[in-house]
């Protein structure tokens, strides 16, 4: 054993190196997004603050999800007449489901365009007026710049928090996976075409040549949408308050450190940057014990096991003869089911069928007695599925869960029933019995999580280390490229092209020239 005063002397010396790398009581500005992106905001939230870091959270008065009394957090409020919320997003939703259980694909494809189209400009409009609001109140700015943050945090669907935070020259970090013109690694990562589908497309890594043209098409959707309608409107609030030589597409590209929600267990191999840190996963962890009423309904399925299904925290009904139509599948399975569901109860619901308000949903997947997840296909459910090794059965509503959804079926783990053909000719049922029968599903999802887990930094831990590394030392500038600072036309040589072609044809057709005039 060694002696007191050595051992005294070891204590401190570890004391004195944790200090070192540790980044203690730091201020950090958060500006999240709503919905489903705040879920998974607030558990990074609640591990910052675990920390001993302080943070405030900025909310709109009419905020979602996000509550004015948190022990984790402080709030500022930004009062705002429009907001992102339940009243905006359901009347989208209902227009989705209805132009998807349409007849005509090509009319479809069409019209959902269209309102994708017009949802996107409508939000980013909304989260201009809000930047606007803010950099217009000088009070308000004073007192951010007055509590000297070390960092801001944030969401980069929206573009609110990136302008704020060149506003208050603030090292940015971001909890993303998508921008506010698609998916992050588009806007800063090489990407080929030919092997990186474009969110929407349905397409995989692996693509014929149709599939290429398709995944074209649609990478010039997403081009056109972000250059005529979302960028200016964020260019208007640069030109307005930082003059028009900060382009806007160099903030969103200039974050110090892009913390990334995904996995490449989860996401098709790509190119990436040093600046890229994958935390996929990050929110899920072992499940707790079941509050006891659900508890006795799960041990009371027998051998056969529970479905759990769930649409997300975006959908609060499907229409009611879908409903009906689920409910009748469901009562045809000897699993108990329960289904997250805030509609109308349906006409026929089995007695095998548990409906709730709200599930824990991590809990759940994490039980031995799971059999199936039901789900729509977001992020967050997605990775509590490969966590957990539970197969899904997917049934997309709408951006990316259908590209989530193929993920997981092009790895064997997940099958996909769309909204045009949930409720005919008994699909949703024989896909339910493929993934229950055969073996191979559950296999392939056990495979998954097994490769999930299998890191050696948890990822929520990777991503707290980076937030602090980002503090200590002010930014990450070493690790950003600087090609997003170069107009196109440098990034992809095309002036160095260009110079060498005309210095081609002067060399050829010099002598040429020459002759032709010594012969006339």
């Amino acid at each position: 054993m060694a002696p007191p005063g050595n051992a005294t002397f070891l204590l401190l010396l570890s004391l004195v190196l944790l200090s070192q790398r540790g980044c203690h009581g730091g201020r950090i500005l958060i500006v999240p997004l709503e919905g489903s992106h705040w879920v998974n905001m607030d558990i990074m939230i609640k591990a910052i603050h675990s920390r001993g870091h302080s943070v405030d959270v900025l909310r709109t008065n009419q905020s979602w999800y996000i509550q004015d009394d948190s022990p984790h957090f402080n709030t500022i409020t930004v009062p705002v007449r429009e907001a992102f919320n339940q009243d905006f997003i359901n009347p989208i939703l209902k227009k989705i489901i209805s132009i998807e259980r349409g007849q005509s694909s090509a009319l479809n494809f069409a019209s959902l365009q269209v309102e994708m189209f017009t949802t996107m400009f409508n939000i980013h409009g909304i989260m201009c007026k809000m930047a606007t609001t803010m950099l217009e109140d000088k009070d308000f700015m004073e007192s951010l710049k007055a509590k000297k943050y070390d960092l801001m945090l944030t969401d980069p669907a929206w573009g609110a928090g990136i302008l704020l935070a060149h506003a208050l020259d603030l090292p940015l970090v971001y909890n993303v996976r998508w921008i506010t013109s698609g998916e992050g690694h588009m806007a800063i990562a090489p990407s080929p075409l030919s092997y990186i589908p474009l969110t929407g497309s349905g397409l995989s890594d692996k693509m014929t040549f149709i599939q290429r043209v398709k995944n074209l098409l649609f990478y010039s959707i997403w081009q056109a949408q972000d250059r005529l309608l979302i960028r200016p409107q964020y260019q208007a609030v640069c030109d307005k308050f930082f003059g028009p030589e900060v382009r806007y597409t160099d903030l969103l590209q200039g974050a110090d450190i892009w913390l990334m929600r995904v996995d490449f267990v989860f996401e098709f191999p790509r190119p990436t940057m040093p600046n890229v840190v994958y935390m996929g996963g990050f929110q899920c962890k072992p499940a707790k014990p079941l509050p006891k009423y659900l508890e006795q309904f799960v041990q009371s399925s027998g051998e056969h096991g529970v479905i759990i299904m769930s649409l997300g925290t975006f959908v609060s009904g499907l229409p009611a003869d879908m409903t009906d139509e689920i409910a009748a599948t469901f009562a045809k399975l000897p699993q108990k089911v329960i289904w997250r569901h805030k509609g109308e109860r349906p006409a026929t619901l089995g007695n095998n069928t548990l409906l709730v308000d709200w599930m824990p949903q991590n809990d759940l997947l994490g039980h031995p007695k799971i059999k199936l997840f039901v789900a729509h296909g977001g992020t967050n459910g997605v990775q509590e599925a490969i966590y957990h090794g539970v197969p899904v059965v997917g049934i997309p509503i709408f951006f990316d869960q259908y590209d989530n959804l193929l993920r997981l079926k092009e790895r064997g783990a997940a099958e996909i029933v769309t909204l045009a053909t949930v409720d005919k000719d008994e699909n949703f049922l024989k896909a339910i019995q493929d993934v229950l029968t055969e073996p191979s599903y559950s296999m392939n999802m056990q495979r998954l999580s097994r490769l999930h887990r299998d890191t050696p930094v948890k990822p929520l831990d990777n991503a707290l280390f980076w937030i602090e590394f980002v503090m200590r030392h002010k930014g990450a500038a070493h690790l950003r490229t600087e090609s997003y600072r170069m107009p196109w036309y440098s990034y992809h040589s095309v002036d160095v092209a260009l110079a060498f072609l005309v210095t081609a044809a002067v060399v050829v057709l010099t002598p040429l020239v020459l002759f032709s005039v010594q012969t006339m």
